[in-house]
């Protein structure tokens, strides 16, 4: 039998090194771009054990693979998830163990999963105004998230950054508050394009879209920008900006005007197990299956992992902000 390798290269020659691994299509929130107000989620038969999780990540980093994003749904309302963080943060070859939360359990959790390896924590904050930021989110409250926010500075991560999606005649008029927000915590900051992932009724994402550029040309009334180049390594799927005064990084996520897709490391397992090659594609592989069939092994499910990368796409095409070409929602897609 054929060796496997120690890294992931796809067929367009792109290493890949970060696994956004979602634990939990479930969330506390019901935010107005990530879901509809009612919801089908998985079943829980369906859903990835925690011990599955931690299988799938093992072979993840055998394969060569330094970052993994803890993603949702909402991660840490997943019961007994700081078991499967203090075990993800004890492999050894692992480099960096990061999170995606909206916020809601971080003045409780935000001590241990910092004592059990997270370093980096992205908190989803799309307004300051308790009113509109219940309305966007349908269900948070902007006072608990703040206290979160306070906790994690308190608590020393190595960066924690503020994660925004603007929406036109929403909240846009919010963007010099957040970035001043940002600033005055010294923690970055970045804007993501809303994303055409599953049917929203809620709003039109034509009449609601807010470029990149524009979110740029507001900040610049106030900031001066520099430009930090293309992402690199691990640093995710962001265009940085330093401001000058701060040591606050201003990022750009812009799926539809500006993607990067040339520069893609990372792939996505879904909370049943499903490994999404890309954000923006269909293109999966059912992990589950393979844990859970007679006679699993370790090296079957690595084995799995490397013939996938033979249909990693080379890019997504959010070409438009109207009907998704993805009827799945973000909370299924995993962060």
């Amino acid at each position: 039998m054929q060796s496997l390798p120690s890294t992931l290269i796809d067929r367009f020659q792109r290493r890949v090194d970060y696994v956004r691994l979602s634990v939990t299509d479930r969330c506390d929130f019901r935010c107005v771009y990530c879901m509809a107000e009612e919801m089908t989620f998985v079943p829980k038969a369906q859903v990835l054990t925690l011990e599955e999780h931690f299988q799938v990540a093992q072979a993840f980093t055998e394969l060569g693979v330094r970052k993994i994003r803890l993603t949702g749904g909402e991660p840490l309302i997943r019961t007994d998830i700081l078991t499967l963080v203090k075990r993800l943060g004890q492999l050894p070859t692992l480099d960096q163990l990061v999170l995606t939360t909206n916020g809601s359990q971080l003045q409780r959790m935000a001590g241990q999963l910092r004592d059990y390896g997270v370093k980096r924590i992205n908190i989803s904050l799309d307004s300051l105004q308790p009113r509109r930021f219940r309305q966007l989110t349908r269900h948070g409250n902007l006072d608990q998230v703040l206290a979160g926010i306070e906790t994690a500075i308190a608590k020393g991560f190595e960066r924690i950054k503020i994660n925004a999606v603007v929406l036109k005649g929403r909240n846009e008029d919010e963007v010099l508050d957040l970035v001043d927000f940002a600033c005055r915590r010294g923690i970055d900051i970045a804007f993501i394009e809303e994303m055409p992932l599953g049917h929203i009724v809620e709003h039109n994402r034509v009449l609601s879209f807010c470029s990149s550029q524009q979110l740029r040309d507001i900040i610049g009334k106030r900031y001066i920008m520099h430009a930090l180049g293309e992402p690199e390594g691990n640093a995710g799927p962001a265009r940085y900006y330093s401001l000058p005064g701060t040591t606050t990084r201003l990022g750009f996520i812009s799926p539809h005007s500006e993607n990067f897709c040339h520069l893609c490391n990372r792939v996505r397992v879904t909370a049943e197990g499903r490994l999404l090659l890309c954000l923006g594609n269909e293109h999966s592989v059912d992990l589950r299956g393979v844990l859970r069939a007679p006679g699993y092994s370790l090296a079957s499910l690595k084995r799995t992992i490397v013939e996938a990368m033979a249909i990693k796409p080379e890019r997504h095409h959010f070409d438009n902000a109207g009907e998704p070409q993805i009827v799945r929602f973000m909370n299924m897609t995993g962060g």
